[in-house]
């Protein structure tokens, strides 16, 4: 079980399942709206249970991405097709024990960093 919460607290969420596919995100919209590269997990969207209003923005025709109203948190991401919801790895409160599992959308990454740990790195998602 995984508890998070947005930065200022009026949105909470538990996640009641095991993380699936750990991954940090370096597509453009990502870095756009976290402002840096993005980390995520996958969950079951019937596993997981949030408390607060989370405001969507839909981002293009196949997902949308939450975000707390009041202080802005980029907490989720949903593709429309997807039965699984993608949960911030910043978010979550206390100890994770996961570990990235992959970079994914790396040929659009920012040019100011490198990545420079072993983690498997996708040009593109497959």
């Amino acid at each position: 079980m995984y508890k998070g919460s947005c930065l200022c607290g009026a949105v909470a969420f538990v996640a009641d399942a095991a993380a699936k596919d750990p991954a940090a995100c370096h597509c453009t919209q990502c870095r756009k709206q976290s402002g840096h590269y993005w980390a995520a997990m996958q969950v079951p969207d019937d596993a997981l249970t949030v408390t607060g209003e989370v405001r969507w923005y839909e981002a293009s025709p196949v997902a949308k991405r939450g975000f707390c109203p009041v202080c802005g948190s980029f907490l989720f991401w949903k593709g429309y097709d997807d039965p699984d919801t993608g949960i911030a790895l910043g978010a979550l409160d206390g100890p994770t024990g996961l570990r990235l599992e992959r970079h994914i959308f790396t040929a659009d990454k920012g040019d100011y960093y490198d990545i420079a740990d072993a983690v498997p790195q996708e040009e593109q998602e497959t």
